[in-house]
């Protein structure tokens, strides 16, 4: 239903007199239509996995996916890339844990570092969560109270190279001694002996395939 904005304020249906109050509509221009404002809890759901956005967060909560770019944190080669074998060792790293200096925190003394593979194309880092609907590959919920459910990605680029993501976490994803942490959506290039640190005291150490020798 079009309406006409009356000089008192009056929604009118007729165009040439306000059907309110009688005052006399200069210039018949339609009144605006407010616009119904989405539900802020469904309005954005990940398009690339469905899990419903919190708020405005930038990057989805479960699969990386940048709701500023369009983009998933994702690289999957077009074809087989001889990049199988690639391990990490995760262990808790008391250097690194001196560094963040975080208080109220006990550094594991007792853990030990565990292996695990890397399958390409891609390995989440993070913490498991029912209700946020993460379930990352490489699962720190029991090791370390500092990673976020959703902290960092790493991704097999098609040129068969290891990239690190961070995907928006809270105490950010540090590469080998750099000083400043990754920017959300920032990746960088891993090699064989790189190092990548995670929460309170986590630190992630690539290994590439033993090539037999000759």
């Amino acid at each position: 239903m079009t309406t006409y904005a009356c000089p008192k304020g009056h929604a009118s249906e007729e165009s040439d007199f306000c059907d309110t109050c009688g005052a006399k509509i200069a210039v018949a221009v339609p009144a605006p239509v407010p616009r119904a404002e989405p539900d802020p809890v469904d309005a954005q759901p990940c398009p690339n996995c469905g899990t419903p956005r919190t708020g405005t967060a930038r990057f989805c909560e479960d699969c990386g996916f940048d709701h500023d770019t369009g983009r998933v944190p994702t690289l999957t080669p077009p074809t087989a890339v001889p990049a199988t074998g690639w391990t990490v060792t995760i262990a808790p790293d008391r250097a690194y844990f001196e560094e963040n200096a975080i208080e109220n925190l006990d550094f594991p003394a007792g853990a030990r570092p565990r292996t695990a593979a890397l399958p390409p194309p891609q390995v989440r880092i993070g913490r498991r969560s029912s209700s946020h609907g993460t379930h990352p590959e490489i699962d720190l919920s029991d090791e370390d109270p500092g990673v976020s459910h959703s902290h960092a990605l790493l991704t097999l680029s098609v040129d068969g190279v290891w990239l690190v993501s961070d995907v928006g976490s809270t105490n950010g994803t540090y590469v080998n001694d750099e000083q400043q942490p990754l920017t959300a959506g920032q990746s960088r290039a891993l090699d064989d002996g790189d190092r990548v640190h995670v929460g309170a005291w986590t630190t992630l150490t690539l290994h590439a395939p033993v090539t037999a020798q000759g």
